[in-house]
């Protein structure tokens, strides 16, 4: 099977527990990814800002599906830009408000947006998903393109408020687990499946051309998607049960070993 692109999720996937990968290895896995004609894709519910710097030597040349599929860019240009529209903002913030141990993190085109309250410890969390992040004392003053929002909460509340989240706001938005203890409001079919296939309606690239590797809920679009969707050892179990196939952990360069049986064209390539 000719592949033709490669789109990989980042957290718990692309980067091992300490935020990094093999640049070495992946930059020359790369070059032969490039010399093939084959697309590399940075699929992740992180904010385009954050994304670009784990890629400085090639960010202009590679795709980015960032914010769950909310903001798609191609070489630098901006393909796809998702917006809530502003009266659903409101009425999400309104039912979020109501939540009790949330840190919430508005996210939009031109910066993500934090309560003046978050603390210091969480803000620093925060910057592993969001480069640009600034405080407001008020949410609803907020000028930009809103089109998602990030909750962190305890591991153990998730399953609860997904429900609530569905029940009181999932007309207008789609509550999805990011893993990590997070939780993404997004705009309804706007994932990262759907950002994929905004990227290969431009390349002409067919779904059973296409490898995607993930770990987490958000992924299982993109992975049902992709003609070859491939489930880290570490992955969650519902992503487990819609992967076709399997690779190592995310501290065993398990998406790097994927790219690696593409080159080589060992199985099921």
């Amino acid at each position: 099977m000719s592949i033709k692109l490669i789109a990989v999720d980042m957290d718990g996937t692309f980067l091992n527990d300490d935020k990094a990968y093999d640049k070495a290895r992946f930059l020359e896995q790369y070059a032969e990814l490039k010399a093939r004609d084959i697309r590399f894709v940075v699929a992740s519910g992180n904010q385009f800002y954050q994304l670009v710097h784990y890629f400085p030597e090639i960010q202009q040349e590679i795709a980015f599906v960032a914010e769950n599929g909310a903001y798609v860019v191609d070489a630098g240009e901006e393909i796809h830009c998702g917006e809530f529209a502003k009266e659903h903002v409101a009425r999400i913030l309104e039912v979020l408000a109501e939540v009790q141990d949330i840190n919430l993190v508005v996210c939009g085109k031109n910066s993500a947006y934090a309560h003046v309250s978050m603390s210091e410890a969480i803000v620093e969390k925060m910057s592993n998903h969001y480069r640009r992040l600034k405080k407001v004392e008020d949410f609803s003053t907020v000028e930009d393109i809103i089109f998602k929002f990030s909750l962190n909460v305890p591991n153990d509340a998730i399953p609860a408020l997904l429900k609530k989240l569905a029940d009181e706001v999932g007309d207008i938005s789609q509550p999805v687990g990011s893993g990590f203890g997070f939780i993404d409001l997004i705009i309804p079919g706007l994932h990262k499946a759907n950002g994929l296939s905004l990227l290969q309606a431009r390349w002409g690239i067919k779904d059973q051309h296409v490898v995607a590797v993930g770990d987490s809920d958000n992924d299982i679009e993109m992975l049902r998607h992709a003609g070859f969707g491939f489930a880290m050892a570490n992955a969650s179990p519902t992503v487990a049960s819609v992967a076709d196939y399997r690779t190592e952990s995310n501290n065993q360069q398990g998406a790097l070993n994927v790219i690696a049986r593409v080159l080589d064209g060992k199985s099921p390539f």
